[in-house]
Parts: C-alpha cells; sequence; structure tokens
C-alpha cells in the first residue's frame, strides 16, 4: 500500500492570499523570514484578512536562511505562550520549514530534535493547531510537501524533517507574491524546482500518481524559468504553479541523492564565509547524479521519458541522457550558476577560484558522504550508492569532472 497526502485545501491564483478570510478560530500566529513580506505589504494583509475573520494576531519574525534549530525552539516558545489554533507560514522555503517543525515541538513541548528528524515517526498533530502555509518563492513547495529542513549550525549539517503529519492543511499559491522574488532567488528555487521533479520522476517511490505531476512540472519549468528569470512576470507567475506541481510529485515519491548532497554540503563550509545556497548546490550536482544514476537501466529508461518530454532528442537511452544533462548545464548557465563547487562564490556566481579550498574539502570529504548516505533522502535513490562512490561523485561535483563509475 502506497500514501499519497496533499493539503486538504490549496488556494491559488492572482489575489489568493485573500482565503485568510474565511479561516475560523480564535489565535493566529504568522512566522515569517527576513522583512520582504512586510516591506511589500503582504503580511499587513494577511494581518487584516485573520482579523477580519475574527483572530486575535501575533508574529514570529525574522526566521533567517536556513532557520535553526534555536530558533525552531524560540518559535515554539512564543506559540506555547500564545496558543494559537492556527499557524500560519509566509515566505520562503525557510520561515514555512522553522513553522513547521516549530509546530511540532507546540503540540508535543518534551519532543527533542533528534526525536522529529526519525523519518516518517513523528506523532499526532492538529491537537492544538492547523497549518497554513503562503508561499513567497517558487521553488522549494513546502507548502504542499511533508517536509521541512533544519540546520544544526553546531554540528553543520542540514536534517530533513519528513512526515505526513506535517503537511499543511491549507496552502496558498498567490503569484503576486512571488513576483516580489529577486532575480539570484529566482534562479536558484527554479532549479530547486526541477531538481524536485527529475528525482520524484526517477526515485523507486514514484507512482502512477506522482509521475504526471514531476513530468508536466519539468515541461513548465523548461518553458518557463529563464524567462521568468529574465523578468517575464507572466512565465513568473507560471513558475509559482510549476514549483507546487514538482512539490506535490516529490513530498508523495520522494527524492534522490542530489538532495542528500546538497543538505550535507549546504552548511558544511559555513565556516570559511558562505554557504553553498540548496538550489544552487541542487543545479550543479543534478547533471552528475543523473550520469551516475543511468548506468541503471531501469533509471537511464525513465530519464529517457524526461528528455521525450522535453522533446530534446536521441534515438537511445544514452543519447537522450547526454542530451538531459547538457540542456540542464546550459540552463545553469542561462542562470548564471557555477557547474561545480570549486567555481563556486561566495556570493553564488561562477569564478575562478570559490570560497570552498581545495584542502577543505578533501579533508571534510569523507564525513561529507557518510552523512549523504545516511540522509532521508538517499533510500529512494534509483541506484544504491557506496560511500566509497559518494565520496567520487562528490569529487565529481567539486572538480566538474566526468562521472564514469
Amino acid at each position: 500500500m502506497t500514501r499519497f497526502t496533499l493539503p486538504r485545501d490549496l488556494y491559488h491564483g492572482k489575489g489568493a492570499l485573500e482565503a485568510l478570510k474565511s479561516f475560523e478560530g480564535k489565535r493566529a500566529i504568522i512566522c515569517t523570514g527576513g522583512g520582504s513580506m512586510k516591506k511589500f505589504g503582504f503580511l499587513d494583509k494577511a494581518v487584516a484578512y485573520l482579523k477580519e475573520a475574527g483572530f486575535e494576531v501575533e508574529l514570529f519574525e525574522g526566521i533567517e536562511p536556513d532557520p535553526s534549530v534555536d530558533t525552531v525552539m524560540r518559535g515554539a516558545d512564543a506559540m506555547l505562550k500564545f496558543q494559537p489554533d492556527w499557524i500560519i507560514a509566509m515566505g520562503g522555503g525557510s520561515p514555512i520549514d522553522a513553522a513547521k517543525a516549530m509546530w511540532i515541538k507546540y503540540e508535543y513541548p518534551d519532543i527533542t530534535f533528534e526525536e522529529m528528524c526519525k523519518v516518517f515517526g513523528i506523532p499526532s498533530l492538529r491537537k492544538k493547531a492547523k497549518f497554513c502555509a503562503i508561499s513567497s518563492t517558487s521553488g522549494t513547495a513546502t507548502e504542499v510537501t511533508a517536509f521541512s529542513i533544519i540546520t544544526d549550525y553546531n554540528k553543520g549539517i542540514k536534517y530533513p524533517i519528513a512526515d505526513f503529519e506535517i503537511t499543511p492543511d491549507v496552502a496558498i499559491v498567490d503569484p503576486d507574491l512571488a513576483e516580489t522574488m529577486p532575480k539570484k532567488l529566482v534562479a536558484h528555487t527554479g532549479m530547486d524546482a526541477m531538481t524536485h521533479s527529475i528525482e520524484a520522476y526517477v526515485s523507486t517511490a514514484h507512482t502512477d500518481y506522482t509521475d504526471p505531476l514531476a513530468l508536466h512540472s519539468i515541461v513548465m519549468i523548461q518553458r518557463d524559468l529563464v524567462d521568468s528569470y529574465n523578468g517575464d512576470m507572466e512565465k513568473r507567475d507560471a513558475m509559482h504553479n510549476a514549483q507546487c506541481l514538482a512539490g506535490m510529485a516529490f513530498s508523495n515519491a520522494l527524492l534522490g541523492i542530489v538532495h542528500s548532497m546538497a543538505h550535507k554540503t549546504g552548511a558544511v563550509f559555513a565556516d570559511h564565509g558562505a554557504h553553498i545556497i540548496h538550489g544552487a548546490a541542487n543545479a550543479m550536482y543534478l547533471p552528475k547524479v543523473i550520469a551516475f544514476n543511468a548506468k541503471e537501466p531501469e533509471a537511464a529508461k525513465r530519464y529517457g521519458h524526461i528528455a521525450d518530454y522535453m522533446r530534446l532528442g536521441g534515438n537511445t537511452d544514452e543519447e537522450k541522457v547526454k542530451n538531459l544533462i547538457a540542456y540542464l548545464r546550459k540552463m545553469n548557465d542561462d542562470l548564471n550558476i557555477p557547474h561545480c563547487i570549486k567555481n563556486y562564490g561566495a556570493d553564488s556566481y561562477p569564478c575562478d577560484q570559490g570560497f570552498v579550498p581545495e584542502e577543505v574539502f578533501l579533508e571534510r570529504l569523507h564525513d561529507i558522504a557518510v552523512n549523504a548516505i545516511g540522509d532521508a533522502c538517499t533510500g529512494s535513490n534509483p541506484r544504491k550508492i557506496s560511500v566509497e562512490e559518494m565520496e567520487k561523485l562528490l569529487k565529481c561535483c567539486y572538480y566538474d569532472t566526468e562521472v564514469d563509475f
């Protein structure tokens, strides 16, 4: 038996934020990030709509990119004091992911972060509050997923929390919010969405219910992402839908080692002055992982299906895989994303020598590989991988060398 879970309600289209006026309850807490929602007036609108519905509203602001365990604990404390019956998470993936983790701690104050990270091991939620996610970026799709990514800065590791319990009750996908994204964020979130779709389609957990969502979102992203990056707002609006469809696919089909590697390299070099931004990491690693996974015949066949849907040409699965890899690398060029860690600058743009020194990468390589193997996303990757192979694959992602194993 396989499960397919999505939010009970999904409001989409311009002006969808107004759905908050129809909510019923007494107290709502809005969790949000660094200020863009306030700057562009969306936070004030949300508060006004909730007050119109009769809610007392409290704000938990300032959730950082790559939210920390400490932020989660502070937010849960705020919820325990305020006792909301609705948690409204508003912004990019970071505030929504953080609010999901806060929700767990609010409902179960004695649970530890380690217990929260047990895959599909969270006890039943909704005893105290329901959850609404309002996305402002077009990539993570956390507004419809059973996942949350939280960073333990003491260990330099991003941990995925995975359980259908944290799938939001309501998702609001209003493209007006996405039109405020800066250009670099459009690129990174868009390639995150492309990675979600491709990994979901080849995952060992894919089903007839997830495949159409993955394939259609891939074609939409192919059609709309680069133009969205270059300022076409109609394409920007379409990308907001495409990334949501990708999220519906991967939340139910799961992911693979592109995400395992991105989770374990994202913060591990923070002591050298920067993070490898999640979407950019996915964009760099995806072509290498496709080359690795395509050594498995069934995976090669499914990558070939993707290339066919994208109309990339090729007569054999091998040719189609090569065309898919070449297309994705060209997409990275068009979006100003580097091809490898060695050329990943602290500002995320391509450069001759990135912020991660070669000797530091090699020194930490084994531990990164071990942690990536243990990541929640590795189990559904279509080709099994050893620690030794993971080290070799990560080296290919550092130096931009061919995957020949």
